[in-house]
């Protein structure tokens, strides 16, 4: 696909399984050749054949957009028949420039070719997902929520039924009783190995043991993850406890607060 630009003549790169060797997908691209990051190349490899894409600010912008068809999200939401965005990201000297706008009608235009009912996104107030602010500019309107602050935005070209959070968080969590922590993984991000070895070092110093489930599918993540960011959720004795990384002492407080 050619390059686009905008008047500051940004180029949006089209990540690919032909390319992504040697343009990565801007996650981690420091740290070529870590587990994170070769976790990542295998789990790409296998989705683009899905209909996953890639859509990358050439530097020195920086930013990027990945989603794919609803029947192959890695999010716990029920989307057959929408584009689904995994990330959406623009960081330092990028932002405020208007280009996560641009990578996010690079996605409405994909969706519209392709000829999906719409494109969804699971959004929050809290760390790791991009907030609703942006989607609503752009004709997002929130179907749905879940704990702890989950909201399923969606853009519909038509007039078909919105996609839904799959729910069941508190039974899913409950399947995992045993002492210490059940951590549920993907390898959908790169920065996944980081933070369960952060949990791991909370683990230690608490004398708790850690538990950790590879899942390796879309379906998977629908059937089993307690949070609707799917990819990455930690359950203590139970209990959801997190989805994203946290440092050590934060992990440590948050336990002695859900314990008090």
């Amino acid at each position: 696909m050619p390059a686009v630009s905008d008047k500051d003549t940004v180029e949006i790169l089209s990540v690919n399984a032909d390319n992504v060797d040697d343009l990565g997908f801007f996650c981690q691209m420091s740290k070529r050749g870590t587990p994170g990051y070769n976790r990542k190349l295998e789990w790409l490899r296998a989705r683009f054949a899905e209909g996953l894409r890639i859509r990358m600010l050439k530097l020195p912008a920086r930013g990027f957009i990945e989603y794919i068809p609803g029947g192959y999200a890695w999010r716990a939401i029920e989307a057959e028949g929408f584009m689904v965005i995994h990330c959406l990201w623009v960081v330092g000297r990028s932002k405020g420039k208007g280009y996560a706008s641009m990578l996010l009608k690079e996605c409405l235009r994909d969706a519209r070719q392709a000829g999906m009912e719409g494109v969804a996104i699971v959004t929050s107030k809290q760390p790791w997902l991009v907030g609703s602010k942006l989607l609503l500019r752009h004709g997002f309107e929130q179907v749905d929520q879940a704990p702890p602050a989950f909201e399923l935005m969606v853009r519909r070209f038509g007039d078909a039924a919105p996609p839904r959070f799959c729910g069941g968080w508190e039974r899913k969590a409950k399947q995992h009783k045993g002492r210490g922590f059940t951590i549920l993984t993907t390898g959908q991000c790169p920065y996944n190995d980081d933070a369960l070895g952060l949990f791991e070092e909370a683990a230690r110093e608490l004398d708790v043991p850690v538990k950790v489930i590879e899942l390796k599918s879309s379906r998977e993540v629908r059937e089993r993850a307690p949070f609707a960011q799917g990819v990455f959720n930690v359950i203590y004795e139970g209990r959801p406890f997190a989805y994203h990384h946290l440092l050590k002492k934060d992990i440590l407080k948050r336990l002695a607060q859900q314990e008090g």
